[in-house]
């Protein structure tokens, strides 16, 4: 296009060479926004609640948008790794009821089997789900709306439509939900996600195949093993997910979850992952859980905004940094 103007006009070769390198950085720009958009958005709204609620800056405060938000973050981090292989899970609120359920109806029989018994039903269903898109072929949106549907109906129709209380003697099961318990949780498993992503075989697969499956599938990867893992992963961590929840509230309640799925992909594009795979990481999603939490803690702070509105601005929010990120995009492909 640079070449066509530069014939058609005579003025165009003496502006070329100036407009080019302001190009390039307008790119870099871009791409520096781009990548550190979220922790520059995250520390202006903490910034910002510091100066307009006494109480927003407080330990208890900040400890508590934390542990609120470290089940969402266990969501989000497995959706993570679906998102980057180009699928999509719908299924997770659902699956987080499921892991609740379960590990209450085994906390009589101890803390190691309760979670592994939430986190193990959990998964299982994420790995039917994995199975169903890679072997039938079938898009991740449909097959994981199933799962959704069919693993709510289970939870619902298993408990009688009823909470299952978590039993009294177990103390330990308890703990899982208070202190900073589910905050330790949340970093571990964000640092073993991260790790995994950048330095191990697995976490180059998953990038691979996100950017392009069929180049993948020629490069001799086996695809449908990280289909496998990746949705087998995003229900383990919504199991668990639903164990903290089962602890902080005592009881395993069949409804609990409902819209996670959508937090949890607000989270993860809010963090700057790609719907479309390839691009994206951890760390991102961790930070757009985080700027999400802390941005909710504030209206609840706000305290005149009902929580309709709270809704109609989280859609506004979402809708905004998604525009922002495909134009800072678009201009990087197109400039950079």
């Amino acid at each position: 296009m640079t070449t066509t103007s530069a014939t058609a006009t005579p003025a165009a070769p003496r502006g070329t060479p100036a407009a080019a390198p302001s190009a390039r950085r307008g790119a870099r720009a871009a791409a520096l926004v781009q990548r550190h958009g979220t922790l520059i958005a995250l520390l202006a709204v903490c910034a910002f609640g510091a100066i307009r609620y006494p109480e927003f800056a407080t330990p208890e405060n900040l400890l508590n948008v934390l542990r609120q938000n470290s089940m969402l973050g266990l969501v989000a981090l497995g959706m993570t790794f679906v998102i980057l292989t180009g699928g999509i899970d719908l299924s997770v609120g659902s699956l987080l009821a499921v892991g609740g359920v379960v590990a209450a109806r085994l906390s009589p029989y101890g803390t190691l089997a309760a979670v592994a018994g939430g986190v193990g039903a959990a998964a299982a269903l994420g790995l039917v789900n994995g199975a169903v898109v890679a072997k039938a072929r079938i898009q991740p949106f449909i097959v994981t709306l199933a799962m959704m549907i069919a693993a709510r109906g289970a939870a619902l129709g298993a408990t009688g439509e009823q909470s299952v209380r978590v039993d009294a003697g177990a103390t330990g099961f308890a703990a899982l939900g208070r202190g900073y318990t589910p905050i330790v949780l949340l970093v571990v498993a964000y640092a073993t996600g991260w790790a995994a992503l950048r330095y191990t075989r697995f976490g180059r697969y998953v990038f691979a195949v996100g950017d392009n499956e069929e180049a993948a599938k020629l490069m001799g990867l086996k695809v449908d093993r990280v289909t496998l893992g990746t949705y087998a992963l995003s229900g383990a961590l919504a199991g668990l997910a639903g164990i903290i929840l089962a602890a902080r509230l005592g009881a395993g309640q069949p409804v609990a979850g409902t819209g996670w799925e959508l937090d949890a992909i607000a989270a993860v594009v809010v963090g700057g992952t790609l719907l479309t795979g390839g691009q994206g990481g951890a760390g991102s999603t961790l930070l757009g859980a985080l700027l999400l939490g802390v941005t909710f803690n504030l209206f609840n702070l706000e305290g005149s905004i009902t929580p309709w509105w709270q809704w109609v601005l989280r859609g506004g929010f979402l809708l905004g940094v998604v525009v922002v990120q495909n134009r800072l995009q678009g201009k990087v492909r197109r400039d950079g």
